[in-house]
């Protein structure tokens, strides 16, 4: 759930674009969680939670989700995410995410060296005990799964208008389009809202199981992430924004 979806979505390789720092007038959260329900095609299938956290000049994202409890029998999913990104440049410090999907259970931490230009993956399978430690080239600034979401909000966000982001999944680092596809309202379990869909996409390469995913950000100057969907090749999953905590 959260940022694995990314991960199931978008994969490719093209030219590497810089990464623009957040625009100066947007201002991020100081505090605030973010709760969605998870629907499998029209199903409830579990929760997500997503809190972000000012430290200093960094912003710090954490994010879980779960399946409801009549689904743990058949498929247990209890995924955490956490990053950390530069407020005033955007780029990324590192990933990690802790995955219970079914009886698979992995542990992922990833860090970006900018100074080497190199990330550092270290993986291990907590079901086999076997470890993996790997190393790649990166560009001099990249976002991550998780920070993807919530920097593409400081960007401007106009019908007619994409931009693109490096972003870093796992090994790979993948030149990714953010771009804004029609102005809807959305209703959620939150309130209605007016928002404006957008679509990541991989500007070249290989669309790893031909998935799609699309955001609805709020059509204002926060661009809360109202709305997320993945449509995977084992079915849809969408997030419906259920509460905000300021907490």
């Amino acid at each position: 759930m959260t940022a694995g979806w990314m991960v199931e979505a978008i994969q490719g390789q093209t030219a590497l674009p810089a990464l623009a720092p957040p625009l100066s007038s947007y201002s991020f959260p100081a505090r605030e969680t973010l709760n969605y329900t998870v629907d499998w095609r029209v199903f409830p299938a579990g929760t997500a939670s997503i809190h972000l956290e000012q430290q200093g000049s960094t912003m710090r994202i954490t994010g879980s989700g779960e399946t409801i409890q009549s689904l743990n029998l058949l498929f247990r999913v209890s995924d955490k995410y956490q990053s950390t990104f530069d407020l005033k440049t955007g780029c990324s410090y590192g990933f990690s995410k802790q995955i219970i999907e079914g009886r698979r259970q992995v542990n992922t931490d990833l860090k970006f060296d900018y100074g080497q230009h190199k990330s550092t993956q270290t993986e291990k399978n907590l079901v086999s005990g076997i470890s993996k430690h790997e190393e790649a080239a990166i560009p001099g600034c990249v976002t991550d799964l998780l920070s993807a979401i919530f920097y593409a909000a400081s960007q401007p966000i106009q019908m007619g208008q994409s931009f693109q982001m490096p972003l870093a999944d796992a090994l790979h680092t993948l030149s990714v389009a953010i771009k804004p596809l029609s102005h809807e309202e959305v209703k959620t379990p939150s309130g209605t809202y007016q928002t404006i869909r957008v679509q990541p996409v991989a500007t070249s390469g290989v669309v790893k199981n031909k998935g799609e995913i699309w955001i609805w950000y709020t059509d204002d100057a926060r661009h809360i992430p109202v709305q997320m969907r993945a449509r995977l090749f084992w079915g849809t999953l969408t997030m419906r924004l259920s509460s905000i905590d300021q907490k």
